[in-house]
């Protein structure tokens, strides 16, 4: 049994999914779970590049959400499987209002972890008439010093053996900049190097996602089927800064959305999101309600984490109310 399993809903299978054409030659997978005549929210996973699992239609009481949950561009079960084409974050912004009209859903509660806190502060700010309000887990701004953090060395000071692991694919002489060595070989024309060097990558990504390493975790991260189109379209956007306009614009933003009601939950020892970036946020948003839990990492799954998300959807269930 899962550490996490008590504050979750129990297992819930969606009563109706779809596929849905967004452009560029993309179709999202979406589901739906809960009431049909339920508080409508959205699921934003991680990634870039994670997609769904099971577990995420679990922090939301079915009883009383119609939750949307739906893999973005290139992931998961949408197709074409690590499509960059039309692949940027105001595409995934775009996106998320066409499965929006689709559903016939005036608007929704935002809920995003990691990445998913990034395009749900986008989406926010560019759409805050559709946003009921805002779950936040594991703050990302895509800002330079949370890069270089994760990816140009600043963690190694806490991860040296994972460290040394992820940088053995790229020579010496290249490891002044990491993430660009990293970017050339994935996206490069040597097949067997993208794929070595992917599995590195998702080995990195998943041993520090959590407090304690969790073998499924780093296992989907690596194995052949999995790791090169996420570790492609995670670094598309990393190399890219997360398409936005500057290192501040979702700080800069916040004025848009000050008004709706917000939570973001925390991980006081999350290697991925250095918890700088969720004060941050709170410092600029002084309305929203900054969770720090003391005793977890980056993982939903972690149960101080999983705790404080299933207690911000049933508050939001309660203010939203039906």
């Amino acid at each position: 049994m899962s550490a996490a399993e008590p504050f979750l809903y129990p297992p819930v299978e969606p009563y109706a999914t779809h596929r849905v054409d967004v452009g560029d030659g993309h179709r999202l997978y979406v589901e739906e779970v809960g009431r049909p005549d339920g508080i409508p929210a959205v699921f934003l996973h991680g990634g870039p590049g994670g997609g769904l699992v099971p577990a995420a239609r679990r922090f939301f009481d079915p009883a009383r959400y119609r939750v949307v949950l739906l893999d973005q561009r290139g992931a998961g079960r949408s197709t074409p499987s690590g499509s960059l084409r039309g692949n940027t974050t105001w595409h995934l912004v775009d996106d998320l209002e066409v499965v929006r009209d689709r559903l016939g859903i005036d608007s929704w509660l935002v809920f995003g972890g990691s990445w998913g806190t990034t395009l749900g502060l986008a989406y926010a700010q560019t759409h805050p008439g559709r946003v009921t309000g805002l779950v936040l887990r594991g703050i990302l701004l895509m800002r330079r010093l949370e890069r270089d953090w994760f990816y140009q060395g600043g963690l190694r000071h806490l991860q040296p053996q994972e460290w040394a692991r992820f940088v053995a694919p790229i020579p010496v002489a290249e490891r002044d900049d990491v993430l660009a060595a990293y970017h050339r070989r994935l996206h490069g024309p040597d097949e067997a190097e993208a794929r070595a060097c992917a599995a590195a990558w998702g080995r990195w990504e998943a041993v520090n996602g959590s407090l304690l390493p969790d073998a499924g975790l780093v296992g989907h991260f690596t194995d052949d089927e999995h790791a090169l189109p996420i570790a492609r379209i995670l670094s598309h956007y990393v190399w890219h800064g997360g398409f936005l306009d500057g290192e501040t614009q979702l700080l800069d933003g916040v004025d848009r959305i000050r008004h709706l009601p917000a939570v973001l939950v925390q991980g006081r020892y999350d290697l991925c999101c250095p918890p700088v970036s969720a004060y941050d946020l709170a410092t600029r948003w002084p309305e929203a309600e900054l969770r720090m839990v003391p005793d977890a990492g980056h993982s939903a799954a972690e149960p101080g984490i999983a705790r404080e998300l299933r207690r911000a959807t049933d508050e939001f269930a309660d203010r939203l109310g039906t």
